[in-house]
């Protein structure tokens, strides 16, 4: 042999880091606070027999139920693999590879520079300011070659909504020029936040959504893009042929039925009000130094050694998500809002491990 089958592969990609998802990391639990899912299954029946034949490209029931729930027309709206197949088209449809730039916010969702490193597109990060907030100032200074901008809002790891008056003023000074995008995974938490009514004002809005929060539909793999009718037709261009296979389709029709709407805002609801109580429970911690405010189905908080209570945690099954490496976010644990029983777990055991550390 001259060598090995992995030096094939592109340059870019062999260097690359993949994204370390919750199910990547593994652990061995029985409380799972790290991957920002729903806590319970919600139960949903599947009664298509026509598995012989391909499936729609954009299914019409789905497309038709979410334009409505967002109140859009059906033309601005394109559903996909997740939310991340969303983030990836944007990328293949606008970006030329060696050429084009995209910019992101850290701390933020880490597959932004996956995904433009895995297409060989240069990524520019502007780091948020103390407060999670962009900084402006630094991003509008650096917007040369610039094609995609991402702004996660309520933002992942740390939950917060970016400031409205910064991303108009962004959205004013990239018309014509670069595509803002406004990543919206968390939104149906803070429904009232949405940058959807601004799409007919802003020709280079686009937003992203995902099943996979509130509607507690993680393992379907569902999630849309909406923007304008041009740059839909741009991602139509460009999006597999099949997207989303016939039951992931039908059960993302029910989720979207009265009914399902009725249940999800019944859910999100319930996980809110546990967000309060465990956001209260943690801040009387003596472990804890801060916790901040979450607009999202999860809490960033700050130990005084997180890695110490990271690990205790998750030898008791009780699995957080590390963000000690993330820009800006040391001594911070990610955890994701579980069943108000879970989280009343979660506090005994920190509980215990300060009377442990008090012995």
């Amino acid at each position: 042999m001259t060598g090995s089958i992995g030096q094939l592969a592109r340059k870019n990609v062999r260097e690359l880091t993949p994204y370390q998802s919750a199910r990547r990391l593994g652990g061995n639990g029985d409380v799972w606070l790290n991957a920002n899912e729903y806590p319970l299954a919600v139960p949903f029946s599947f009664t298509q027999q026509t598995l012989n034949r391909y499936p729609e490209c954009q299914p019409a029931q789905v497309i038709e139920r979410y334009a409505a729930y967002c109140g859009l027309n059906k033309e601005q709206v394109l559903v996909s693999r997740g939310a991340d197949e969303g983030i990836e088209l944007l990328m293949r449809a606008f970006c030329e590879p060696g050429q084009d730039k995209v910019m992101f916010c850290p701390p933020t969702y880490g597959m932004y520079s996956v995904s433009a490193e895995t297409l060989a597109i240069e990524t520019l990060t502007v780091r948020s300011l103390d407060d999670w907030q962009l900084n402006l100032p630094a991003i509008l200074s650096q917007l040369d070659g610039v094609k995609l901008i991402y702004l996660c809002s309520p933002n992942n790891p740390t939950g917060n909504l970016v400031n409205p008056d910064d991303i108009r003023q962004l959205l004013a000074a990239t018309a014509g020029k670069a595509l803002v995008i406004a990543d919206e995974a968390y939104i149906d938490f803070c429904p009232d936040a949405s940058l959807v009514s601004w799409l007919d004002e802003f020709p280079n809005l686009v937003i992203l959504r995902t099943l996979s929060k509130a509607f507690a539909l993680a393992g379907l793999r569902c999630g849309f893009t909406l923007a304008n009718r041009e740059v839909i037709d741009v991602l139509l261009k460009v999006i597999a042929p099949y997207p989303l296979s016939t039951p992931v389709a039908e059960i993302a029709a029910s989720a979207l039925s009265e009914q399902g709407l009725a249940e999800m805002r019944r859910h999100v609801a319930e996980l809110n009000s546990t967000r309060e109580w465990l956001l209260q429970q943690l801040q009387a911690s003596p472990l804890t130094e801060q916790v901040y405010p979450s607009h999202a189905n999860y809490l960033l908080a700050k130990f005084t050694d997180s890695p110490r209570v990271f690990r205790a945690l998750w030898d008791q099954g009780i699995i957080l998500r590390d963000q000690n490496k993330n820009p800006g976010l040391a001594g911070c644990l990610r955890i994701s809002i579980g069943t108000r029983q879970e989280c009343e777990t979660l506090i005994t055991a920190l509980n215990n491990l300060t009377l442990a550390e008090q012995a």
